[in-house]
């Protein structure tokens, strides 16, 4: 049971983990196909991803140690799952739910049930493609522990039987079905009619652009991060730059030159192209303005988040006053629009619009 727990935390915090990756991509892509950013259905997407990540990891962890590996049987019987449940029925004095015959086929068809759900739900399908999904992954599910993982392993440490694709396909059939309960509208991600219509600038919108901004910051300088560590240790680096410090350093550069370059190359943050907003008009040249921009935004965060010492305090000052800003002033254009003299604007509304 303990083994279980552990292994349902890793399928969450894999789930989660993947749906951070993917939450600046799920924003933009949103904004551009449905007009706006839905909490509840990106909960239902990160359900899903936790979902995809559960099936792998039950189905193939924990790995086997090789060295006391015991390979397992294949069962190419079709429906011999059916004897074990006619005798678990047969039996006099006991709960056949208990079996472990039917337990088995009872898990098997439980465990796609979400599959057959969220092919409806999220892309708009109904029972013949929730069948070959439920088919094609418990497939894939099966042949990679009859290879052993792919000849990972000397031999298979799972057994591999048909009968669980017989399971599983019948799982994604009655998610399929029990999706039905949902409102046809809820269907899919159809491409609303009005989703290039301009909507109004709400503070929820900001405060979405600027955390995607800072998100998508954290997860360029991380991944820059590492792959610079990486390279060091592969090229063989003196040791003197294998301590972390050179990666760090190059990791918290990288955001910065990254959002100067798309603020300068278009106007707008990462933030604001996801969420389709611009700043607009002012005094100021254009490239003076875009620069003033970037350094009254997520730019001067990160430089001052960069900076050693007590500027690290001044970053958390930086970043309080300028979500005070975005709640007082009225068009909520924030410390960027203050210091460029620009107004904040839907990217969808005409270039002259007020």
């Amino acid at each position: 049971m303990h083994e279980q727990v552990l292994l349902g935390g890793l399928a969450v915090t894999a789930g989660v983990a993947l749906a951070v990756l993917l939450f600046v991509p799920f924003v933009a892509l949103s904004y551009r196909r449905r007009g706006g950013f839905g909490v509840g259905r990106f909960v239902v997407w990160g359900a899903a991803l936790v979902y995809l990540m559960a099936v792998w990891i039950y189905t193939l962890l924990p790995l086997p140690d090789p060295d006391v590996l015991r390979c397992a049987g294949v069962n190419l019987d079709l429906g011999a799952f059916a004897g074990g449940i006619r005798d678990a029925l047969s039996r006099r004095g006991g709960d056949a739910l208990t079996d472990p015959a039917v337990l088995q086929v009872l898990l098997n068809v439980l465990l796609f049930v979400p599959l057959g759900f969220f092919v409806r739900v999220l892309a708009g399908r109904g029972i013949p493609t929730a069948l070959v999904a439920g088919l094609a992954v418990s497939a894939l599910v099966e042949t990679t522990q009859l290879t052993a993982v792919w000849g990972l392993y000397p031999c298979a440490y799972r057994v591999f039987d048909v009968d669980d694709l017989l399971a599983n396909t019948c799982g994604a059939l009655a998610g399929s079905l029990l999706a039905l309960l949902v409102p046809r509208r809820l269907w899919g991600t159809p491409r609303f009619p009005d989703a290039e219509a301009p909507r109004p600038v709400t503070r929820a919108r900001r405060f979405l652009a600027m955390l995607c901004d800072v998100l998508g910051a954290w997860l360029t300088a991380l991944a820059v991060s590492v792959v610079f560590q990486l390279a060091l240790w592969a090229l063989g680096a003196h040791a003197a730059l294998q301590d972390g410090s050179a990666a760090g350093l190059v990791g918290r550069a990288a955001p910065v030159l990254v959002w100067l370059v798309v603020v300068m190359a278009t106007g707008r943050t990462v933030g604001d192209l996801a969420v389709q907003l611009r700043y607009a008009g002012g005094p100021l040249p254009v490239g003076l303005a875009r620069f003033l921009r970037f350094a009254g935004g997520i730019g001067g965060y990160l430089v001052l988040l960069a900076l050693p010492g007590a500027w690290g305090l001044v970053a958390g000052v930086f970043a309080v006053a300028s979500v005070t800003l975005v709640l007082t002033t009225p068009d909520r254009r924030g410390l960027p629009g203050i210091v460029s003299g620009q107004r904040l604007v839907d990217a969808r509304a005409a270039a002259d619009s007020p």
